[in-house]
């Protein structure tokens, strides 16, 4: 199983520039994976179209040998909505609802909510919001609501999670935390993680890294760096 991509390209305007260009890749199930590359190298492009939630204008992917593009929208969702997570740089809680509802947002577009109240529970307590379970978002430091937005992408216990700069707007610390919770969902639940970051840091703490450049895959750095 795993993500396969061949031949991807994605073009915008008129005349087209291209942002990505004929990148083929594979990510294994379970892999801990990192995009890395100077803003406008086409990082966050190429995770939007790793996880369906963007198309190519050229090219295939495939995630579990299934090719999105040639499924039915509503079987696109409920795949996405069952197999897939995503967190993103802005957590985008809603506002007018507790952390423990946000958490569990996922789970009610399925009618699964009370079957997964225990869960959001337990999510929330194993990310060290205990206390916050009916705080509002602005109740929330930022890095509480980027826990509960991770929790929130795992309600489901999702095959993939999809991170776009997930510590982006956080302090050392809190990136810390967030980075150590992506590790330990990897190396617990088996969970394929492919995350876009800036720091140099964290994407050494990945097995895998794909440096883009100019829309083109770079031969990766060496990794293996611990968080301090």
């Amino acid at each position: 199983m795993g993500i396969v991509a061949e031949g991807i390209t994605k073009s915008f305007g008129v005349p087209p520039v291209s942002v990505l260009k004929d990148i083929t890749l594979s990510i294994e199930s379970g892999d801990f994976v990192s995009l890395t590359g100077r803003s406008g190298s086409g990082k966050s492009t190429l995770l939007y179209i790793l996880s369906s939630l963007d198309d190519p204008t050229v090219g295939t992917v495939r995630i579990d040998d299934q090719y999105y593009d040639r499924m039915k929208h509503k079987d696109l969702h409920h795949f996405r909505n069952v197999k897939m997570g995503f967190v993103f740089q802005f957590h985008y809680l809603l506002p007018e609802l507790s952390a423990a509802e946000n958490v569990l947002m996922p789970a009610r577009k399925l009618n699964l909510h009370q079957d997964k109240k225990a869960y959001a529970s337990e999510l929330l307590d194993r990310f060290g919001l205990k206390d916050r379970f009916h705080h509002l978002p602005r109740q929330l430091s930022g890095g509480e609501q980027q826990r509960v937005a991770i929790a929130r992408a795992l309600i489901m216990n999702p095959s993939y999670l999809f991170a776009d700069e997930p510590t982006g707007n956080l302090d050392s610390v809190n990136g810390d935390i967030v980075m150590n919770i992506f590790r330990e969902i990897n190396a617990q639940e088996k969970t394929t993680i492919v995350y876009v970051t800036h720091d140099r840091g964290y994407a050494e703490l990945a097995r895998q890294t794909l440096q883009l450049v100019d829309g083109q895959l770079m031969p990766p750095p060496s990794s293996g760096k611990e968080i301090r």
